[in-house]
């Protein structure tokens, strides 16, 4: 656990080269890599608390922090009219690490295509080429290294300490039709079976606050400063010079000498512009907040990954047997206990597809999340009956969405709209994307233990019956992203080295900068960006430091 104390910090205390706004998957990152320089004092900001929940270091603790206002910012959509006016819970990290500490583990990075498709939009060094070797960076492979894969990075990512009998079952079916095992998915190729990988090592969780921020808080160039809750940013003019927050009901300002990162993440950092005066005149003005910086995209392009969760009740014994019974719980606490492997290690899901929802598609454009286990939410118990989930979602969604505050108070929540399947082509995916997971279960492997479809059921048949029960089905997987993104375009938020476009001295760093979402679960690929970011920052400096 990662623990220090507070440095005092007062209106006149001295300058930061660097403010870091949020310790979580990408500001922890940064942290650590600005602060490699002895000579430039870094100051980071967390809204959260430490990370002393002994369930944010077990893997499976997911089920206890997620929906628990101590570690989670419990965010809560608007009202949807896609998904049949339903509001979704959004967790989001309250505490050291951010959203890396309270995950689902699971290690993705995405598709080739991906990246160059950034790159190829008018984001210079962003194509996969550019941005392998900083997935390699941050990498403790397991495996060992080779052309994709790095093992002197901090973040450990290592193969998953659980294996059952249902697992195995399903990744025999989806051979069965025809789609090939795959053992690496982050490597030459995506498409195709097999099992997760995750950011643990030794059965223990690795958040960014664990791999990168608690060996630079040895720094004395460092100082962290936790429960303090960023009201706005200080400009000049143009010039972003520092930060306004709130620590226990006392305001306190800091400045910078070079630069502001916004790493709060898609909902927290364009709250922060907006609150600032940085977004849509429009917008600002019906808070009550006047404009001082002109972008009409913070808030906008909001993307997310919705997935339909397939619940089948099975003959085969799965974790929904070996959790409910009160003697088997003991028998499962003492395996982490004294070997740490076990169900407490169960990253959110064992095995992942990457496929395709219909012929003659180039690339995969749907993923499979398969847990030996069934519940209706996280932290409300599994069910009472042996079953497994197959859940399915579709990778690249057209489907926009926002973040928008509605105050020009700072600690209200803004408003969340996903907008999910508002595009007709995401209505049309996730009606191939059940056939598919269907067609898997239907499979001699599976079909010979399965029972019953329990969710959605049988009676829902047609297409227009199947995209009904994806609106009525549906669940985040916890992506949101591109809400600051990434161009040159009139939407763009920051340009290619993720400077805020027409301010100096103030940049945005995590999820939120993804001019479109990666083929995958996101907090690997934030990571990438935090590093790649870091370099870029101190490129920009030293060439500064060189012309003067």
């Amino acid at each position: 656990m990662v623990a220090c104390a507070m440095k005092s910090i007062t209106n006149d205390s001295p300058a930061f080269d660097y403010i870091v706004v949020g310790a979580g998957s990408a500001g922890c990152v940064l942290a650590n890599r600005l602060s490699e320089d002895p000579r430039a004092k870094v100051l980071l900001l967390e809204a959260g608390g430490s990370d002393w929940n002994p369930w944010l270091h077990v893997p499976v603790g997911y089920f206890k922090t997620m929906h628990n206002p101590s570690t989670d910012w419990c965010y809560l959509t608007d009202p949807d009219e896609g998904i049949k006016g339903r509001r979704l819970q959004w967790p989001r990290g309250k505490v050291l690490g951010g959203s890396s500490a309270l995950n689902g583990l699971l290690y993705i990075r995405g598709q080739r295509e991906d990246y160059d498709d950034w790159a190829h939009a008018g984001n210079t060094g962003w194509d996969y080429e550019s941005v392998l070797p900083y997935f390699k960076k941050s990498e403790c492979q397991s495996r060992g290294t080779d052309a994709f894969h790095g093992a002197d990075g901090p973040l450990h990512v290592s193969d998953l300490r659980l294996r059952r009998e249902i697992a195995d079952r399903f990744i025999d079916a989806a051979k069965a039709v025809g789609i090939p095992e795959n053992n690496d998915v982050n490597g030459a190729r995506q498409e195709g079976v097999g099992y997760f990988q995750q950011t643990a090592y030794k059965g223990l969780r690795c958040s960014t606050a664990k791999a990168f921020l608690r060996p630079a808080l040895r720094r004395p160039n460092l100082t962290l400063v936790k429960r303090a809750h960023c009201r706005r940013l200080l400009l000049e003019g143009k010039h972003v010079v520092g930060v306004e927050y709130e620590v226990g009901g006392k305001t306190y300002q800091a400045t910078s000498r070079r630069e502001v990162i916004l790493s709060s993440g898609a909902i927290g950092s364009p709250q922060i512009l907006q609150c600032s005066g940085i977004g849509n005149p429009e917008h600002l003005n019906s808070v009550g907040i006047t404009c001082s910086h002109e972008l009409p995209g913070v808030g906008e392009n909001l993307q997310d990954h919705l997935q339909v969760r397939l619940v089948f009740k099975t003959r085969c014994r799965t974790l929904n047997d070996e959790v409910r019974h009160p003697l088997r719980k003991l028998v499962v606490g003492a395996q982490y206990l004294f070997s740490r492997t076990g169900p407490l290690t169960l990253a959110a899901s064992q095995v992942c597809i990457f496929t395709q929802s219909r012929p003659g598609l180039e690339r995969p454009d749907i993923q499979f999340h398969m847990q030996p286990l069934s519940a209706d939410k996280p932290a409300e118990g599994v069910h009472p009956f042996s079953a497994f989930t197959s859940s399915v979602c579709q990778l690249r969604p057209h489907s926009r969405g926002y973040v928008r505050i509605t105050s020009p108070d700072p600690m209200k929540y803004p408003s969340i709209q996903p907008n999910y399947l508002s595009a007709e082509e995401d209505c049309r995916v996730v009606v191939d994307a059940i056939k598919v997971a269907r067609k898997i279960a239907a499979a001699q492997p599976l079909a010979k233990v399965i029972t019953e479809e329990y969710v959605p059921g049988e009676k829902f048949m047609s297409d227009d019956e199947l995209l009904d029960a994806a609106r009525q089905y549906s669940q985040t997987i916890y992506h949101p992203a591109g809400t600051c993104k990434m161009g040159s375009d009139e939407m763009a938020v920051v340009d290619a080295r993720l400077r805020v476009h027409g301010l100096q001295g103030l940049r945005v760093v995590d999820a939120s900068i993804m001019p479109v979402i990666i083929s995958g679960n996101t907090n690997a690929p934030t990571i990438m960006i935090a590093e790649k970011a870091a370099d870029m920052i101190k490129e920009d400096h030293l060439d500064v430091a060189k012309a003067s």
